[in-house]
């Protein structure tokens, strides 16, 4: 699975997805999108590549950025499955505490 949070821990990033989001982008198109330098593109690109996000070909000598939404897919449902493990793991230490009745009215 890619490092998800990785992926989409900096903003810049989740910028690049957004644009690609609407459609496939040249890295041109990238850089002049952001008010950063085109090498800082590169390595927020190149993050994005190697944790499998959003995949490039080449079109003769431009290089064409894209989601790779099958990837998204996997990561999202893996994600959901970590965060609802979380959440269930709250509901039953909840319960358990409701049901041993170690709360007072003043707790709500």
């Amino acid at each position: 699975m890619p490092d998800i949070y990785r992926a989409l821990g900096d903003s810049t990033r989740r910028g690049i997805l957004t644009l690609l989001k609407q459609g496939n982008k040249t890295q041109k198109e990238l850089v002049e999108a952001f008010d950063i330098s085109q090498p800082a593109i590169k390595k927020h690109l190149n993050i994005l590549l190697e944790e499998k996000i959003i995949s490039v070909s080449l079109n003769g000598k431009y290089r064409i950025y894209s989601l790779n939404v099958k990837m998204l897919q996997t990561a999202y449902l893996e994600m959901h499955q970590y965060i609802g493990g979380l959440l269930d793991l709250q509901l039953v230490n909840l319960k358990k505490y409701v049901e041993k009745g170690e709360f007072r009215d003043e707790d709500y």
